[in-house]
């Protein structure tokens, strides 16, 4: 029998809208790959000398996984041997920078190959030290076309852009996270409460860390339901957007204006045993919303969820919107860990 469902679990679909008050357009996504082009924003530069070969490439049609392994054929190179920051859409129009251990083969020859061997298009090769590991990028650029969209489509796309660059997004997990039937939040509570669930680590942990995901979006909204989401509070966990560093606030009209100037932010949790809990009524806001889902910190260690702090608010100033042939196209940029899809539904409505 499954455990009762949490009665504080936001699911994807069920995520309020912080432009409620304002109309969307509707229309339709990604039925070209050429209507969803995401460019990733490197973490740093290659230096031009180590044993590792850089290749920044694009691509339609492909996962990133089959990409993976089309340059390991093609190098004869084992699967570790190749790394990328990040999984991309199969269904976009894709530039990714992957790394390719290859010590002794020359970035010409390296060149050669690729182009000669793989549907791709290749900006450039270059050497660097080190392998590209998970989470090595600071972000996407993305320009999506919004397909037939409704009437006075333009007009309602401005009104929202402009209050949500004045505003910022709630950063919410998108609906991927969450599974292709949208039930991995609660299977993963399931495992959770019960310690039952799939044999395989790789698919327990994924189903572990969509219900911590849903707890964050829960989180999330019941902070913006206090009237908290564009404001800074003592006790809050916040994050340096310059270096990654966490600190407590402790003087929060001082620190108010570092927040709207978009040099830190308030995180919020991703609940584990050994999470950086906030303090004060942002403390008691987070303990609240794991003991309404009937989680113990003791579950948490035991299922060897150790936790983190996730940025909570987005600002979105290069968002734009300008129209297209086919519809909308909508230009903007997100940190990792971010999603298309949040900003797309509060333009949409759907």
């Amino acid at each position: 029998m499954s455990s009762p469902q949490s009665p504080t679990l936001m699911r994807a679909e069920d995520l309020p809208y912080l432009t409620d008050d304002l109309p969307g357009v509707g229309g339709e996504i990604k039925l070209e790959p050429h209507h969803f082009v995401v460019e990733e924003i490197p973490l740093y530069e290659p230096s031009g000398q180590g044993q590792h070969v850089y290749v920044r490439l694009t691509r339609e049609g492909w996962t990133t996984r089959a990409i993976q392994n089309q340059l390991a054929n093609v190098f004869d190179l084992r699967d570790v041997d190749v790394g990328c920051a990040g999984r991309k859409d199969k269904h976009a129009r894709t530039t990714q920078t992957f790394s390719l251990n290859l010590p002794n083969v020359d970035e010409a020859e390296v060149a050669h190959r690729l182009q000669d061997q793989l549907p791709v298009e290749l900006h450039w090769v270059r050497r660097h030290r080190n392998k590209i590991k998970a989470g090595h990028l600071l972000g996407n650029r993305f320009r999506i076309v919004v397909l037939e969209p409704g009437p006075d489509a333009f007009t309602r796309a401005e009104a929202i852009v402009e209050t949500l660059r004045a505003s910022g997004l709630p950063n919410f997990y998108g609906p991927q996270r969450f599974g292709r039937e949208g039930d991995n939040a609660e299977r993963g509570r399931e495992i959770l409460m019960t310690g039952r669930g799939p044999r395989k680590r790789w698919l327990r942990r994924l189903l572990l860390r969509a219900y911590q995901s849903a707890l964050f979006n829960t989180w999330l909204v019941r902070r913006i339901d206090h009237g908290w989401f564009q404001q800074l509070l003592v006790g809050d966990v916040a994050k340096k957007l310059d270096t990654g560093g966490l600190f407590q606030v402790e003087d929060a009209r001082a620190e108010q204006p570092r927040l709207e100037r978009d040099e830190i932010t308030y995180t919020g949790p991703i609940y584990g045993s050994r999470m950086w809990w906030a303090d004060q009524q942002p403390g008691q806001l987070e303990r609240r919303v794991l003991e309404e889902a009937g989680v113990t910190e003791e579950m948490l260690d035991r299922a060897h969820l150790n936790g983190s702090r996730r940025r909570a608010r987005l600002l979105l100033d290069d968002l734009e919107v300008e129209r297209h042939p086919d519809g909308l196209l909508f230009s903007f940029s997100l940190p990792k860990g971010s999603y298309a899809t949040t900003v797309l539904r509060e333009v949409m409505k759907r």
